[in-house]
């Protein structure tokens, strides 16, 4: 995966938590943020993980990590270009990917995609979803 597909900074993080739409089940939150369209004219969809220590320790949180970024670009030809999206795992998000490995941690996320999309057909531009 190229480095740009990536988000990076904090204030990118900030910005598609703050200004974007979110969905969650019981393993993942999808946040989604659509980018200005002169900066996301050449760009994919770009990725921001998050997975804090009570998803487990370091082996745990590389392992889901791992799961998520080949789980989202495996989903992101679903996705439009122009966006951030943050993946946060919540703690229960290690044991899907302990049990399920790979194809659960897909089918958990794929979920959470099929919501972001529907939603964002029925709105219109530059309008915010108040879904949390």
């Amino acid at each position: 995966m190229p480095k740009r597909r990536r988000l990076s900074r904090s204030a990118e993080f900030e910005r598609v938590y703050r200004q974007g739409r979110s969905k969650g089940n019981r393993f993942l939150v999808l946040h989604a943020f659509p980018r200005e369209a002169d900066a996301a004219a050449d760009e994919g969809p770009r990725l921001g993980l998050s997975v804090s220590r009570k998803v487990g320790g370091a082996v745990d949180r590389s392992r889901v990590k791992r799961c998520l970024r080949e789980a989202f670009w495996a989903e992101a030809e679903r996705l439009p270009d122009g966006s951030d999206y943050v993946v946060v795992a919540r703690p229960d998000a290690r044991e899907l990917a302990d049990r399920d490995g790979m194809p659960g941690v897909r089918a958990a996320l794929a979920e959470l995609v099929d919501q972001v999309g529907s939603s964002a057909e029925g709105r219109s531009g530059g309008e915010r979803s108040e879904t949390r």
